[in-house]
């Protein structure tokens, strides 16, 4: 009979106690999802791969800390969130870098259509314009779908704190994608050219 794989919990365990593999096989389980949350917060591949790896050399620094107070992956989200400010920070006002339409290990579905890809593409480009205050409290709350409680945590802000960056930031991002949920509403707005050949002949406009 197959032995059931190690939790989480057990391999965080084991590298305390000092097993050399434990730490590499955490690092496998969660590296892709790590990664999309560095990108989705950094935005340049290049500075997420740096975050994420800092990240993950804090975390088998910290591991021994680690006192199951909350799902292991929370405690990764946390510190990867924390690395990503942490060169936000530093590198302040760099020029914005698109993000890939599918990021590293991230394989497109095959269902993905070009309209969800576009969708997506958008959506991206919407949250690369939000403040990093306002971004982080976005991507762990609408997009990994973490608790208020948990992101506040995470980002060590009060709770009513990521409230209100949250509904700052959904509110600008509902301006910049309105027309994803409406997209009659821009079909319908007469542009320059059909307002002038709606023009009857000696109607008098213009004059």
């Amino acid at each position: 009979m197959t032995a059931a794989a190690p939790t989480d919990a057990d391999l965080i365990a084991a590298h305390a106690a000092g097993d050399p593999h434990a730490f590499s096989e955490l690092v496998q389980r969660h590296r892709d999802r790590m990664w999309a949350v560095a990108l989705r917060t950094v935005r340049d591949p290049e500075e997420a791969a740096d975050a994420l790896q800092d990240a993950f050399i804090s975390a088998f620094r910290a591991a021994g800390n680690f006192r199951a107070e909350s799902q292991v992956t929370t405690w990764l989200h946390r510190i990867v969130v924390n690395a990503c400010l942490d060169r936000m920070r530093r590198r302040q006002a760099r020029p914005t870098v698109p993000l890939p339409e599918t990021g590293f290990n991230e394989p497109a579905t095959p269902r993905d259509s070009m309209a969800e890809r576009e969708t997506s593409l958008l959506v991206r480009e919407a949250l690369s314009r939000l403040p990093e205050d306002q971004r982080a409290p976005i991507v762990l709350v609408d997009v990994e779908g973490y608790s208020v409680a948990e992101t506040a945590k995470m980002l060590g802000i009060a709770e009513g704190t990521v409230k209100s960056r949250c509904a700052r930031g959904r509110g600008k991002l509902a301006k910049v994608l309105g027309h994803l949920r409406n997209p009659d509403a821009i079909a319908n707005v007469p542009t320059h050219e059909s307002k002038r050949a709606g023009r009857q002949p000696g109607s008098g406009e213009g004059r």
